[in-house]
């Protein structure tokens, strides 16, 4: 599903990922861990083709992707949920939630359900009409997540999304994740939090990528 070969990325004289070699396979789940800085968010968004490597090669879905129409048909196939998620103040849940398909055109009963039904399994049925700010840092996160599956990505990239929530939110964040994983969508989640890292290995075969010094300097089943 996604193959980097050689993949390295920098700026202004900077190197921030050097010479990566990684496969990620279709229906894995995969932890991105390394210290501040490691370049973990640098290495999902490029992931995400926000950002093109500077050097190496990145295939995604089976191919290089250049080009904006494939570029854009392509991250319609990948949910990100940023650790610190931005909404439209000024519009509910629901119509948060609703964006993307709003983005691409789509409307109606059946779209409208399905963004109903997403926001009910994140377990925020009661906030549909609420507004982003009066939401809590946990259902900010759920809230995140339920607007990255709108367009039913087979890739959900998610950026420390337990950085900002307690334990127990992060237990039920984990949960949902595995539920997606367990239903054929692979997951990429970049975070620092071990005790979250090894309950989530006593439910699911999750593999850690420890990014040091710009590489991939473990990749395997150990903490």
């Amino acid at each position: 599903m996604v193959e980097l070969e050689n993949v390295s990325f920098g700026y202004d004289g900077r190197s921030i990922l050097d010479d990566v070699t990684l496969s990620l396979e279709p229906g894995g789940f995969y932890f991105l861990t390394g210290p501040s800085g490691a370049g973990k968010t640098t290495f999902l968004r490029l992931l995400h083709l926000e950002i093109a490597p500077t050097a190496g090669s990145l295939q995604l879905f089976g191919e290089v992707l250049a080009g904006r129409d494939k570029i854009a048909a392509a991250r319609k196939r990948i949910g990100f949920v940023h650790q610190e998620p931005r909404f439209v103040d000024h519009l509910g849940l629901r119509e948060n939630v609703s964006l993307p398909h709003v983005v691409d055109g789509e409307s109606g009963v059946a779209a409208a359900s399905e963004v109903d039904a997403l926001i009910g399994w994140v377990g925020l049925s009661e906030r549909l009409e609420d507004l982003p700010p009066t939401l809590s840092g946990g259902e900010r996160q759920r809230a995140a997540l339920a607007r990255a599956l709108v367009r039913a990505p087979e890739i959900i990239l998610a950026d420390e999304p337990t950085g900002n929530v307690d334990w127990d939110m992060s237990l039920r964040l984990l949960d949902l994740l595995i539920e997606l994983n367990r239903g054929g969508v692979t997951i990429v989640v970049a975070t620092h939090d071990l005790p979250l890292m090894r309950q989530a290995k006593t439910q699911v075969s999750a593999r850690v990528l420890k990014l040091s010094g710009g590489k991939i300097v473990a990749a395997g089943a150990d903490l």
